[in-house]
């Protein structure tokens, strides 16, 4: 027989070779892997009683439309997730790119952040809207949360979303801000279930 007409089964082949990969670091660098996926800004933000607290978040993720809900990962120990605990709710800014200076001020810890930008509490929020700073908000409802190393992961059901102005995102990666880079059409669709 000759050779060259001989075909292997898939299970005659030979088994691929291993490949090297490189040892392992120790510990992960999470946050250089991290740095290559870009995402929007957001600052998520609750009540403890009338006292606001809020923080930055690029660990955003939709989960699901029905029921409409949304995850975002706090900081263990982190007064803003004391005052989603405490409130069972909170609100998500998602924020415009002209909103960097709002980003670094609530990525600071500053005691009086509340006191350096433009905020309401509309009847039924679930936290405080920046109203200056965000393009659109979500108010939550948490209906769910895990905690996960250092970090907690917090479930929430979205019950409604208010538009601001147009959505032009600020976005993060690769250890800086940046926008997106051309206009945004209002007219898409998706705009439409927009409060």
């Amino acid at each position: 027989m000759d050779r060259d007409s001989i075909r292997l089964r898939p299970d005659d082949q030979a088994p691929p070779r291993a490949t090297a990969y490189p040892q392992p670091q120790d510990p992960v660098d999470l946050r250089g892997l991290m740095t290559g996926f870009p995402t929007g800004v957001c600052v998520v933000t609750a009540l403890d009683g009338a006292e606001p607290w809020g923080m930055t978040c690029t660990s955003l993720c939709s989960v699901a439309l029905d029921p409409p809900t949304l995850l975002v990962c706090l900081r263990e120990g982190s007064p803003t997730l004391a005052a989603v605990r405490a409130s069972g709710a909170f609100a998500v800014n998602l924020l415009h790119d002209e909103a960097q200076p709002s980003a670094e001020l609530f990525a600071s810890g500053a005691a009086d952040r509340f006191d350096r930008v433009h905020w309401e509490m509309p009847v039924d929020a679930c936290g405080p809207h920046l109203v200056r700073s965000a393009h659109t908000v979500a108010d939550c409802v948490v209906s769910d949360s895990s905690r996960v190393g250092d970090h907690v992961v917090t479930m929430g059901r979205v019950r409604r979303t208010t538009r601001l102005r147009s959505q032009q995102p600020l976005l993060y990666g690769l250890r800086r801000y940046a926008t997106w880079p051309q206009a945004v059409d209002d007219s898409h669709r998706y705009f439409d279930h927009l409060d």
